[in-house]
Parts: C-alpha cells; sequence; structure tokens
C-alpha cells in the first residue's frame, strides 16, 4: 500500500495554501510599489529605501516578539498582523485614490507593517511546529519553500498584468482580498493546538523570556555553532552572488536588464523546484551532512563556477542549480533547529536563530558594494602583472573585478562548509 506522505498535515496544508494566497497578494503590492516609486523618484535609494523600512524594525525587535509569541496565543497574535497589514494595504488604496500618495508616506507604513511582521513570522513559525508531526518538519520546510519560489515567480508577471489592466488601484483590490481569505481561513478554520510551557514560564519576566532563546542556545553548543556558521555564511553569499547578482550581470551583459531577469527567474525556478524535492523526498537522517554538502556545493556553483563564465544560458542553469540546493539545505536546517528545540521555546530560539544569522547580512551588502567599486574593479581595469594574469581567467571590462570577487567568495564560503563537515560537534544534532 502506497504511503501517503502527507499524513497529518491537513490543518496545516490549509494554513499554508491561504496565507502562500495572502503573501502572492502582498509581493505583488511590493512589486507595483517600487515600480510606482521609481515612476515618481527615478533614484535607486528611494527604492532601497523601501526595503531598508520594511527590514530594520524586524532585525531591531526580533528578540522582543519571539518571546511573546511564546507566551501568548499565536492565533492571535497572526490575525491581529493580517489585520494590520490589510488596514495598511487600505491606506494606500485610499491615499492613492485620493491623489494624495507620497513616497514617504510608504516609507511609514512599511516601517508600521514591518513592526506586525515581527510578531507574525515566530507566531507562524511555533504554529507551524505545534500544527505538524515532528518527521514531518523537513517536509513542511519544503512546502514552505515551494510556495515562497512559485509567489517570486507569480507575482511580478501577475503584477504587470494587474498593473496594465487596473493601474495600481487593482493590484491594492486583490492584495486586500488575498488578506480576507487568509484571515478567514485562520479565523474560522484552524485551530492551533495549545503549547505546553515550562513549570515557571509563567512567572518569567518578560526580559528574561526574550533572553532564554539564547541562553538555550549557549547551552547547546552543536546548535549554537550551527547558527554561528550560518552568519559567516549568509556573510560571504552576501559579498558574492547572492548579495552582487544583479550588478554582476548588468555589468558583464552592458546593462541588459533581460538578461538579470532570466537569470533571477532561473533562481526562483530552481527554488520551486528544490522545494519541490524536498516536499517529496523521504526526510534524511542525516541532515547535517545535506546542510553543509549543499551549501558547499551552492558557493561553488553560484559564485565560482557563475565567475568564470559570460554565457547568458550558462549564467540561468547555474543560478538554477544552486537555487535547488539552496531549498534543499534551508528545509534541512530549519528541520534541524526545530527538532532540537523544545516546543516552548520555538518562538524564541527562532527569533535568536534568525537574528543572529541575519545581523551580518547588511554589512555583508555594505562591503560587497565597496570592494566591488574601490578594489576590484579599479584593480582590474589596471595595468600590472597580477591584473594580466587574472584577466586570463576572468576576462577585462566591466563585471571583471566582481568576477574574482566571486570566485574567491566561492572558494572560501566552501571551505568554511567543507570544515563543518568535519566538525564532530554538529553530530549530536542529528541525534
Amino acid at each position: 500500500m502506497k504511503q501517503n506522505i502527507f499524513k497529518g498535515l491537513k490543518s496545516f496544508l490549509l494554513l499554508w495554501s491561504s496565507q502562500a494566497v495572502s503573501a502572492l497578494g502582498t509581493s505583488m503590492t511590493s512589486y507595483a510599489l517600487i515600480i510606482w516609486t521609481y515612476a515618481r523618484q527615478g533614484t535607486a535609494s528611494s527604492v532601497t529605501l523601501l526595503s531598508f523600512f520594511t527590514f530594520l524594525p524586524t532585525i531591531a525587535l526580533r528578540f522582543v516578539t519571539g518571546a511573546i509569541a511564546d507566551r501568548w496565543n499565536k492565533k492571535r497574535i497572526m490575525l491581529a498582523a493580517d489585520a494590520a497589514a490589510a488596514c495598511g494595504t487600505a491606506v494606500i488604496f485610499a491615499l492613492y485614490s485620493q491623489n494624495a500618495l507620497q513616497v514617504w508616506h510608504l516609507y511609514v507604513i512599511n516601517t508600521l507593517l514591518s513592526f506586525m511582521d515581527a510578531f507574525q513570522s515566530p507566531a507562524a513559525h511555533v504554529a507551524t511546529s505545534l500544527l505538524v508531526p515532528r518527521e514531518q518538519y523537513a517536509r513542511v520546510s519544503g512546502l514552505q519553500s515551494l510556495s515562497g519560489a512559485a509567489v517570486s515567480i507569480i507575482a511580478p508577471a501577475l503584477g504587470s498584468v494587474l498593473l496594465a489592466a487596473g493601474g495600481l488601484e487593482l493590484v491594492l483590490a486583490v492584495d486586500l482580498a488575498s488578506f480576507a481569505v487568509a484571515f478567514g481561513v485562520l479565523g474560522g478554520f484552524i485551530r492551533i493546538p495549545d503549547m505546553p510551557r515550562g513549570a515557571d514560564a509563567a512567572d518569567d519576566s518578560l526580559i528574561h523570556s526574550c533572553m532564554a532563546g539564547v541562553n538555550f542556545l549557549r547551552r547547546r553548543a552543536g546548535l549554537l555553532r550551527l547558527i554561528l556558521s550560518f552568519t559567516a555564511i549568509n556573510f560571504l553569499a552576501k559579498l558574492g552572488g547572492d548579495g552582487m547578482l544583479s550588478a554582476f550581470i548588468l555589468a558583464r551583459s552592458g546593462g541588459d536588464q533581460q538578461a538579470l531577469g532570466i537569470v533571477q527567474s532561473a533562481g526562483a525556478l530552481g527554488t520551486l523546484v528544490g522545494g519541490a524535492i524536498v516536499t517529496l523526498m523521504r526526510p534524511v537522517r542525516r541532515k547535517v551532512k545535506v546542510v553543509f554538502g549543499c551549501c558547499a556545493a551552492v558557493f561553488l556553483i553560484g559564485d565560482t563556477a557563475q565567475s568564470l563564465t559570460d554565457a547568458l544560458p550558462l549564467w540561468a542553469v547555474l543560478e538554477f542549480a544552486s537555487y535547488v540546493l539552496v531549498a534543499v539545505l534551508g528545509a534541512n536546517l530549519m528541520a534541524l533547529v526545530r527538532s532540537n528545540t523544545p516546543m516552548e521555546l520555538q518562538g524564541r530560539v527562532f527569533s535568536a536563530q534568525s537574528t543572529i544569522q541575519n545581523g551580518a547580512i547588511p554589512l555583508g551588502l555594505l562591503l560587497g558594494g565597496a570592494l566591488a567599486d574601490h578594489v576590484f574593479e579599479p584593480f582590474m581595469a589596471g595595468d600590472s602583472p597580477a591584473q594580466r594574469l587574472l584577466a586570463q581567467v576572468f576576462g577585462v571590462g566591466s563585471g571583471a573585478g566582481i568576477a574574482v570577487m566571486f570566485c574567491i567568495v566561492g572558494v572560501l564560503g566552501c571551505a568554511v562548509c567543507l570544515s563543518a563537515l568535519m566538525d564532530p560537534i554538529y553530530k549530536r544534532l542529528d541525534e
């Protein structure tokens, strides 16, 4: 008899599908607002600030919101966050309809929505753990990766169609409808089980509770080392193909935006395929080997190999392959953290993990741009024996310096991952 791979996932699948619909609406709105903002301002910084105001509050508040997510009702937190997001979209809709929308309004609204997302993300993480059997953790992580990739592929295309058909108002109206779907399903059809709590949990102060995630990681050397390894990995990734891909492709292709779109779409398709693979495959026992093995391959494929070619088809193939592996390693990494964390601490540990792992990302982005503009690109534009030697491998002209950066980052990242594979401290995480 064929085994049902989705056994025990009925409530999760209902929640997951409705949240994916809402995420699609949100992504379409983000895409449309980027286009609207750039048309109004005509500067890259105005668009970058949209992301900045979306990112900053989440990182700043994540420790506190993780503790609150563990203490408060998960369903109510998620419903409140969805309602706040809908209110934000409604305000944008009203301002735009009255011809009163300004770019600074979007910065303020993005800050408020990011504040609510800082609560929603850890609550949704814990809710997933409560709804899903332990043996299905990797599979549901694959499903979440799959839906995220699908949204990344569909949102720009559908957003463009809606913009052409009815303008920004139609996009915002569809977004509000998607919020209504997610809110209705969560409020009316999903019952999230109560979470077990430690005997002293009710007596903990909020400050003590906020530090509980960090204190737990300090006592779990293997888990903390895993998260710190990914702090370094994320930093290197932002120095290389993950953070500098747009600059690299545009520089090497002479500013061809279509080439960049093809490569980015190939990466999103790879994430979709990787998510499907994790969803359908049997859970692996040695997740640590899968995580670091895939990560080493990603650095070699997505950075070093990318740096050695100027061919658009090969760029797309390499990006696709690297993001298949990213989806597989991401699902297994999440399953490792979930399976090694007590249920009553998952919100706080997830928040600590997110803050620690992502804390170096802004530095990586800033440093990557500075190194490219002021070190590697000028060096490859010069005429020295070392430059002539490297030019035989990486070529000359715009983007050659970034290619050298990619190659170095790929080798360093692979070395970090392979050294982690040989560290015995991680073996206990698979037990």
